[in-house]
């Protein structure tokens, strides 16, 4: 069968291409209903990406944050129509040590191999996973995003001493509200403070016990643990902020992506003997365990709606780039592509 697939030639530029998909007795095949715009398509979307990666890895269908119906499915594991959301990370082997998600011999959706942005998405069972009823479907579509600072969490809840008083979550856009509210549910006795540089958007972030601009905190403000969710260039200002106001041997949590490399102060990381962990994307098992928060924590997926941003009917490339240039203008909130059925 052919299927359409979308891809970004340059930037700005969508065009739209045929591909064979050979069914198999493996793989199944979704149909994507609802996808989220992330800022790693904005920046294959802009080209702010360096012209080396943008060179290497156009043409490429983006968006790897996705749901979508099962259409077939050979291996019986899901029925046809089923709701399920699609994984973007693709192992090629297990290891004993190493996460899938930091795997070099893993792929990964929109990042070197096209993305959701297709007719039909091939895939094996393992990469998709039945999504609960009582998800919607708007903040179903960013799961994978949700799925990232969960597994960031994991790693630094891990690595973080014992004494977890108060946190502060740098960053106020969509993964700083994501992450500070994950964190809210799983250490509810922890004082957890919010700082950003925005006050209307630091508004959205009601769960928070305080909210904190970047530029008015007190010499005397501490804390016992930190995570960063600026990225950009704005990420080295955070970090300096954040190792600064850290107590002694505290954990700092990375999880913004900056293109370019960001000065670190090690004298002070080593006079306070600081622990710092970076996170990036997430696996099969992350998903599994935010669904099960899900479960335990409905409260969350309400916080959730709060950052259903714009929401746009997709038909066809004018639709997609309209909805792609709407979420660069945006404030707060996650973009959705409805694909119309």
């Amino acid at each position: 069968m052919l299927n359409t697939v979308y891809q970004l030639k340059r930037p700005r530029q969508f065009e739209t291409v045929f591909k064979k998909v050979e069914l198999d007795d493996a793989h199944l095949l979704v149909r994507p209903t609802h996808l989220s715009i992330c800022h790693a398509d904005q920046r294959y979307y802009q080209g702010s990406r360096p012209d080396e990666v943008l060179h290497r890895k156009l043409p490429m269908a983006l968006i790897h944050e996705g749901t979508g119906r099962v259409v077939y499915d050979p291996t019986g594991t899901y029925a046809v129509g089923e709701r399920v959301v699609l994984i973007p990370n693709l192992p090629a082997e297990q290891d004993a040590v190493i996460a899938e998600n930091y795997l070099s011999s893993s792929s990964f959706c929109a990042s070197g191999r096209d993305g959701f942005l297709q007719e039909y998405v091939q895939t094996v069972p393992d990469r998709v996973i039945r999504l609960p009823e009582f998800v919607p479907a708007p903040v179903a579509a960013f799961t994978e995003l949700v799925s990232v600072s969960y597994h960031a969490l994991m790693r630094w809840l891990h690595t973080a001493h014992a004494r977890r008083k108060e946190a502060a979550v740098w960053g106020d856009g969509n993964l700083g509200y994501i992450t500070a509210l994950l964190l809210h549910d799983l250490c509810p006795d922890m004082k957890l403070y919010v700082v950003g540089v925005h006050e209307e958007k630091l508004s959205y972030f009601t769960f928070a016990d305080e909210t904190l601009l970047a530029a008015r905190l007190e010499e005397d403000f501490a804390f016992d643990h930190a995570l960063e969710c600026v990225g950009g260039a704005a990420a080295q200002a955070a970090i300096r902020q954040m190792i600064r106001h850290i107590r002694p041997e505290g954990t700092i949590g990375l999880l913004g992506v900056s293109e370019e490399p960001v000065p670190v102060d090690t004298r002070l990381v080593l006079e306070k003997g600081l622990r710092i962990i970076g996170s990036s994307r997430s696996g099969r098992a992350d998903f599994e365990g935010l669904l099960g928060l899900y479960h335990k924590y409905p409260e969350i997926i309400l916080y959730l709606q709060n950052i259903v941003g714009e929401e746009f009917v997709v038909r066809d490339i004018k639709d997609i780039r309209n909805a792609f240039e709407a979420d660069i203008h945006k404030l707060m909130g996650k973009t959705v592509m409805i694909w119309d059925e």
